[in-house]
């Protein structure tokens, strides 16, 4: 049976996918496992892409390897997902993007680039995993560096790569060293991005690129900025955000349709910030959740619920292509989607036309909340990734977290046991003075304290790979 986007001529003219955002149910066209392993057993995905013509989408697993899988139309009418290989890596995977003109039908396009640990950036075949070309970024150490982030430009022939208070810009047509761009002048200066470059992106029109790091937002200094393409020099600083979150940034996203309109997730935050870079002083809202979000991951009595606490894991969100839907997963397993043309708004400021979501008050002012037009339970496990297909109005997922509260109880060493290493000690022996004949017990020395023989292995959940159907004609509520 013909994949999708088998026939080359099948997609010349791009429509934007027909969704049907309704109720609180989703249905569920197709659902796999990934590969096992047999030395890691508690495997998961923690992201996935699709490639351009969505006929492929690469999973980036926790056991140091890479996952394809396929979709392809059912006997039903529906889609069906399909595991076709695993590409393992000898470190761990740090970060990883599709070529962006990637088709699985056209095999000199069918390549990824990937970011593993103390490896050369590598320009990896889709079909074999074969390597094409590598991209070294050496420290002064002469240390290989992996980098953070990754981003292609608009032409695909650049490669910005994200690290410690640099990006290097590669030409991908010319394997080897690049191009150094500095965030900050100097290691002293307070001036430009400190940090990790963890996340990148470059605008519609591809003059200019946003870069964010790890580092949280003060006062004195943003941790996002935009960049001029053609010369590398910083434009502005996007701000106002270091009164709401406390943490670094985890993704940053260009609206597909306008050049202007920015959105940017946060480490252990639930909510999504968006900003009108003709006013990058604030943002002008936020997206949350209706349910209230605890900071706190207490336990409330009044309710016998247990909050949950912050994750460090990244959750990633996704724009489809249309610009006006955005996804993300959450913690608690649920996937939220959001109409970016709704304009919901709260009452506590008023609208501004030029934004398009309302103003942005005062940066210790409040800020418009847009709550998801649709939330649905979809895993029993954090949903690290969400992505829109390019060309079919279904949504891919993946879920999994290392969990460590139903590990079973490993074995106890001998340390401080019977047969330990105080066997003939004067304290491990001792004379029961009431008793005539001098009977002797052991006892543990003390200040020994009993260690497990080996580390406890997380568990993970949910593992799934799972398709949604956002066409179908849904009347739930």
């Amino acid at each position: 049976m013909d994949t999708i986007g088998s026939n080359p001529h099948e997609y010349d003219t791009w429509r934007v996918p027909a969704y049907n955002i309704s109720g609180n149910t989703r249905v569920l066209l197709s659902q796999i496992g990934l590969d096992p392993d047999p030395d890691f057993p508690h495997n998961f995905a923690r992201r996935a892409l699709w490639c351009a013509d969505g006929s492929s989408a690469l999973l980036q697993c926790e056991n140091r390897s890479f996952q394809l899988v396929h979709m392809s139309p059912s006997e039903r009418g529906s889609f069906t997902l399909n595991h076709t290989r695993t590409l393992c890596q000898p470190s761990p995977i740090v970060d990883f993007l599709w070529y962006p003109c990637a088709s699985r039908h056209n095999p000199a396009t069918y390549c990824f680039i990937a970011s593993v640990r103390e490896c050369p950036v590598k320009l990896l075949d889709g079909n074999d995993g074969r390597l094409r070309a590598s991209y070294p970024i050496v420290d002064h150490r002469e240390r290989q560096i992996a980098p953070h982030s990754l981003l292609f430009n608009p032409a695909a022939d650049k490669l910005y790569c994200g690290f410690q208070d640099a990006i290097e810009i590669f030409d991908i047509h010319r394997p080897g060293e690049g191009e150094r761009l500095r965030t900050r002048p100097s290691k002293k200066s307070k001036e430009g991005l400190k940090g990790i470059v963890s996340s990148l992106s470059c605008s519609a029109t591809g003059t200019f690129f946003a870069a964010g790091t790890l580092m949280s937002a003060s006062p004195v200094a943003d941790n996002i900025a935009l960049y001029d393409v053609s010369d590398g020099m910083q434009v502005l600083s996007v701000g106002g955000i270091w009164t709401h979150e406390s943490g670094g940034v985890v993704q940053l996203m260009f609206s597909p349709t306008n050049e202007y309109r920015m959105y940017a997730a946060f480490r252990r935050s639930p909510r999504l910030w968006a900003w009108d870079l003709r006013n990058a002083s604030v943002p002008v809202c936020r997206f949350e959740s209706k349910e209230e979000t605890s900071e706190s991951g207490d336990f409330n009595n009044a309710t016998n619920v247990l909050r949950y606490n912050p994750t460090n894991q990244k959750i990633h969100f996704d724009l489809e292509r249309g610009g006006r839907w955005m996804s993300r997963g959450d913690q608690k397993g649920n996937i939220a989607i959001y109409d970016l043309h709704a304009n919901q708004q709260s009452s506590e400021s008023t609208t501004d036309s030029m934004s398009g979501f309302g103003t942005g008050n005062a940066e210790n002012g409040p800020v418009n909340a847009i709550h998801p037009i649709q939330e649905f339970n979809a895993h029993s496990d954090a949903v690290g990734s969400v992505s829109f297909h390019p060309l079919q109005p279904v949504l891919l997922s993946v879920s999994g977290s290392r969990h460590f509260d139903a590990v079973a109880t490993p074995d106890i060493s001998s340390t401080g046991s019977e047969g330990s290493a105080y066997p003939d000690s004067d304290s491990a022996v001792t004379s029961d003075e009431g008793d005539g004949e001098g009977e002797q017990h052991w006892q543990r020395p003390r200040g020994v304290i009993e260690r497990p023989r080996a580390r406890p292995q997380p568990t993970v959940r949910d593992a799934l790979v799972k398709l949604w159907d956002l066409g179908f004609e849904n009347t739930s509520s």
